[in-house]
């Protein structure tokens, strides 16, 4: 009879909570196992987002947890288990799945979190971190070179995430110092300006930040706060199902923001 690795749930814990340090963080919500299942665990499911779409997922997958980067208890919610927040938790419950989740932690890993990844992604290589818990990356093309301008960057993204972006400012010299940071960090735009960079990449964009690159000269480009963050998760997540020797799969519920 072939026997199937297994770990304790609390084990695994321990693991991200070594890889991904949340007590460093003042986060918005809670960091680590955010709902309790079974105790034994053997496959996980990872996703950007603990939807009820990624739940039910999971649950045809036969995982035993989820690990995510948007978990569902965040700072100012009434506390109240009704609606969305009912049905989800319901599957988790039912299911017995195990949800783990990391927010901050998992956007400042800086090997295996999701500017880290993002970055790898892109070709670019971090060589200096800025902005509020230093969580944004700044570097260049990981080869050493530059992009043309603005424009050259823009499309470069466009074509490695296979989504269209927005773009803001239309710099006609050479981009050579990049800032990044995923999600909904357009707060850091300034932040990034400051730190010498010539283009800024997030995730979303706001009203501020258009006039910002248009006035100063640095480019600001959102690529979407979903496509900026679909790297992370599965990729601490398959490294600490390896640790384990456990089985783990990446579902990508596809989200337009």
């Amino acid at each position: 009879m072939r026997i199937v690795p297994s770990a304790h749930r609390q084990h695994l814990l321990q693991a991200f909570d070594a890889l991904l340090q949340p007590a460093c963080f003042k986060d918005h919500g809670p960091n680590g196992l955010q709902v309790e299942g079974r105790a034994r665990i053997e496959k996980i499911v990872s996703g950007v987002t603990a939807s009820r779409a990624l739940i039910e997922a999971a649950i045809g997958a036969q995982a035993d947890a989820i690990f995510v980067h948007h978990g569902l208890f965040w700072r100012g919610q009434d506390g109240c288990v009704t609606g969305w927040m009912k049905q989800r938790l319901a599957l988790l419950l039912a299911h017995d799945i195990n949800l783990f989740a990391y927010h901050l932690p998992l956007d400042a890993q800086p090997e295996w979190g999701n500017n880290a990844q993002l970055g790898l992604k892109l070709g670019l290589k971090a060589s200096a971190r800025f902005g509020e818990q230093d969580l944004g990356f700044l570097g260049g093309r990981a080869d050493g070179g530059s992009f043309a301008n603005a424009a050259a960057l823009a499309e470069h993204l466009e074509r490695v995430l296979n989504r269209p972006i927005v773009h803001v400012g239309q710099s006609q010299t050479a981009i050579k110092t990049i800032a990044w940071c995923s999600g909904g960090a357009q707060a850091y735009f300034e932040s990034a300006i400051a730190a010498g960079a010539d283009a800024f990449i997030t995730g979303e964009i706001s009203e501020p930040q258009a006039h910002y690159a248009r006035e100063l000269g640095v480019a600001f480009i959102a690529c979407g706060h979903h496509a900026s963050e679909r790297y992370g998760a599965p990729a601490v997540a398959a490294k600490v199902a390896a640790e384990f020797g456990l089985g783990h799969q990446f579902i990508d519920i596809d989200n337009p923001a």
